[in-house]
């Protein structure tokens, strides 16, 4: 694939290229989290939803596949979020990567046992907020991410600089990112590496069902609705649910999605028109199957390209 790249991330995560794979909800597990780390990139188990036995159970799966570190993510507001952390320190875990809350909540006993911090932010404000609750890195998501985002409707092309500008920490990037070109994008803006959530669940190796990786390679870039604005906002594919959803009104949508959560989530049943398929407005760009092998030798490799042609641009004319 090449050789490996070297910045804050690749040395923080200990990893070969900076992409960490976007966690989702019972998707993201363990066979899915070595998938990634043996690629070259870092691996997130999504503790979201699963038990303290289950995540247990998860991340010895993950290392029976690789030797190399995986991290688990913990949305601070779940009902499991204390346990979550408590068996990412006891299995030796040495990243825990909080989102959807406050990390000052649970920053004491992960520092203390040693382990580094990464928080998921939306704003430049929560980026602040984070930097002085001691974390060592934020991922900064835009508003065209998939899954649950940020109320504030910022577009990962602006967010990044303000964030790379404003912190003293690296930011990783998320959201609309799934080639090497965006890749590169990113990395001009000012963000050390990526998260990439929907690009991988296109790959072999995602568990989740076919009509999922179908549709989102079928799906252009309107392709996706954001349900719940107001409460948790979540983009998603269109389908015939989530149309349904949306045109019940914003409030009614927020009241329906505070109360019954991810009752449709697509890892836990359905069909392509019944079934809750979070993705990014990337999807656009994706339109193939592969392997994640192959999604991240495309994406690294493609790079000199990018760059060859952009040297060739500014080199060869006048500013």
């Amino acid at each position: 694939m090449g050789n490996v790249w070297k910045n804050r991330i690749t040395d923080l995560l200990e990893c070969d290229y900076p992409i960490i794979l976007g966690p989702m909800r019972l998707i993201t597990l363990g066979s899915m989290a070595a998938c990634i780390s043996n690629a070259g990139g870092f691996g997130v188990i999504g503790a979201s939803g699963l038990s303290r036995e289950k995540l247990v159970e998860e991340i010895k799966l993950a290392r029976s596949l690789t030797n190399k570190p995986i991290g688990i993510n913990i949305p601070v507001y779940r009902s499991n979020a204390q346990d979550a952390v408590e068996v990412s320190i006891e299995m030796g875990i040495k990243t825990v990567y909080t989102s959807a809350g406050n990390p000052a909540r649970f920053i004491d006993k992960i520092k203390s046992a040693g382990l580094k911090v990464i928080h998921k932010v939306s704003s430049l404000e929560m980026a602040r907020k984070a930097e002085s609750a001691g974390v060592d890195a934020v991922v900064a998501m835009g508003y065209e991410a998939g899954g649950h985002i940020g109320r504030e409707g910022i577009t990962t092309f602006c967010l990044i600089p303000v964030i790379a500008q404003s912190l003293k920490i690296p930011v990783i990037a998320s959201g609309g990112i799934g080639d090497a070109n965006g890749l590169i994008a990113a990395l001009a803006l000012g963000a050390e590496g990526v998260e990439i959530g929907t690009r991988f669940v296109a790959t072999n190796e995602c568990p989740v069902p076919p009509f999922f990786k179908e549709s989102l390679c079928a799906a252009g870039l309107t392709s996706t609705v954001v349900l719940g604005k107001e409460a948790m906002p979540i983009r998603v594919l269109k389908n015939t649910i989530t149309e349904q959803a949306a045109g019940i009104g914003e409030a009614k949508t927020d009241q329906v999605m505070a109360q019954q959560g991810d009752v449709l989530y697509v890892a836990e049943g359905g069909n392509k028109h019944t079934a809750v398929m979070p993705c990014g407005q990337v999807a656009g760009l994706i339109n193939d199957v592969s392997s994640v092998n192959d999604v991240l030798s495309k994406m690294i490799n493609g790079t000199k390209s990018v760059l060859d042609v952009l040297n060739k641009t500014t080199s060869g004319g006048r500013l």
